[in-house]
Formats: structure tokens, C-alpha cells, sequence
């Protein structure tokens, strides 16, 4: 399978690629503890459907599963760094914009490959 094949990897490189260039804009003290945590989260995201998009469904199930967690959890820490100032809401707004696409599309991925 070609990796341009599956759309929402092609969503998930969009939202790293836009989060990290948020990077020069974040506060030192914020950028190597939340933002870097963030951006660990956002890559274990991208290997996990990286990895769904190759394996065989009985596998492939469980990095769905866990890849949405992820996502659930990067939803929060964006959250968290609006809260505390370390993204103003324009960029907070196109982050949950592309959160929700890709969560609609890890949703959608998760339902057809249960039946």
C-alpha cells in the first residue's frame, strides 16, 4: 500500500506539519516540556496508523484503538496549552480543526473494520 493511498495519513502529516511550526512561537519554558510531549504523541499517532494502514485486520484493530486514545490525548494537551496561553485560540482553532477531521476519519476506520 502506497502511504498516499490512506487520506487520514495525509491529515495527520498536515496537523505535524502545522504544530510544528508553531514551535518558534511557543515559549521556551512550555516548548520542551507540554509542546514536545505533544509532538511525541502526534508522531506515536501517525506510526500506529502508519502501521494499521499495513498490518492484517485482526491486527490492525488494536492500533486503531490505540492510535485514538492518542489522539484523544493530543486533543487535551492542545486544550491544555490554550488554557495556559501557550497557543493563542487562532492556532488552537486550527489544531481542533484538524483533530476533528482526523478523529472522523479514525472513527470511520475503527467502525469499517469491526464489521
Amino acid at each position: 500500500m502506497n502511504d498516499g493511498d490512506v487520506p487520514i495519513l495525509r491529515k495527520i502529516h498536515e496537523l505535524y506539519k502545522t504544530f510544528h511550526e508553531y514551535r518558534s512561537v511557543v515559549p521556551k519554558s512550555e516548548r520542551f516540556s507540554i509542546f514536545e510531549r505533544s509532538e511525541n504523541i502526534l508522531i506515536d499517532i501517525l506510526e500506529y496508523v502508519l502501521e494499521a494502514s499495513y498490518v492484517s485486520k485482526d491486527r490492525k484493530m488494536v492500533l486503531l484503538e490505540k492510535a485514538s486514545v492518542k489522539l484523544n490525548i493530543f486533543r487535551f494537551f492542545v486544550r491544555l496549552m490554550k488554557e495556559s496561553k501557550t497557543l493563542d485560540v487562532k492556532k488552537y482553532t486550527l489544531l481542533q480543526s484538524i483533530i476533528d477531521e482526523i478523529g472522523r476519519m479514525l472513527g470511520g476506520w475503527i467502525r469499517s473494520t469491526e464489521r
